[in-house]
């Protein structure tokens, strides 16, 4: 019988996704933190977090092919037991750009490693949480973005409508589970600093645009991490299609 909860945390070794499995860790989970490239940090992180007493494996695959989300979700089953929470952060960005000069190749990129990847690993982890099929239930976090509402124009459109994907995602997932004991939510964080901003060209981007954000600073993804865990606790166990909006004002 499985006696810890598990949580799997997809882009998992660096900013908001490494933030939540610490997180997650030191409230009991066992973690999963899975990684597409970052073999390093991953296993530097997987150690600190076997360091605080927890279980905790790192499991590297790209979770917008099918075969690579079922092997992860098939690890996590045999090395630390049935997912309770999923936290979807897998996602990528690139150089900023207006909508004339993007190709196929890159919005394709951008949709499929996006909005492909929460779809796929949501799917797996409907089939062990549903109790409609002997599971215990369980929680699903989509990690969204501010951009869904601002659309990101002049910088990338294409980020953005992925992310309003995953606004639209959470709400009909969170309908279509809601009698299996499965909630979904999503968190919509702004400007945050994390070095995500260097693959859009702009490391200092959140430093630039403070100065429009009504409370004057960006967020720290620890504040984003703390969101997380907020909707995946018992805390908000009456809160299902919820998004949580981390702009600081915005």
């Amino acid at each position: 019988m499985q006696n810890k909860k598990v949580a799997i945390i997809t882009g998992g070794s660096r900013g908001i996704g490494a933030a939540t499995a610490k997180l997650f860790a030191k409230k009991g989970y066992a973690i999963c933190i899975n990684y597409k490239t970052q073999s390093t940090p991953a296993q530097k992180l997987t150690q600190d977090i076997l360091d605080l007493g927890t279980a905790c494996i790192a499991v590297q695959a790209d979770v917008s092919i099918e075969e690579d989300v079922n092997r992860l979700f098939s690890t996590v089953d045999k090395e630390l037991g049935t997912v309770s929470v999923l936290v979807n952060n897998a996602g990528m960005l690139k150089p900023q750009s207006k909508l004339v000069d993007m190709t196929a190749d890159r919005i394709n990129e951008v949709l499929i490693n996006n909005v492909t990847s929460y779809f796929l690993c949501s799917r797996e982890a409907v089939k062990r949480m549903s109790t409609s099929t002997g599971g215990s239930g369980g929680v699903i976090v989509n990690v969204s973005s501010g951009a869904a509402k601002s659309g990101s124009p002049n910088e990338y459109i294409d980020y953005a409508a992925s992310k309003g994907a995953i606004d639209t995602l959470t709400r009909g997932l969170s309908l279509e589970v809601a009698s299996e004991g499965i909630r979904v939510n999503c968190v919509r964080p702004g400007l945050i600093y994390t070095d995500m901003h260097a693959d859009g060209g702009e490391p200092n981007r959140v430093q630039r645009l403070e100065s429009i954000i009504p409370l004057g600073r960006g967020g720290q993804v620890t504040e984003v991490a703390e969101a997380i865990y907020w909707l995946a606790s018992e805390k908000s166990s009456f809160s299902t299609n919820n998004y949580l909006d981390l702009a600081g004002g915005l």
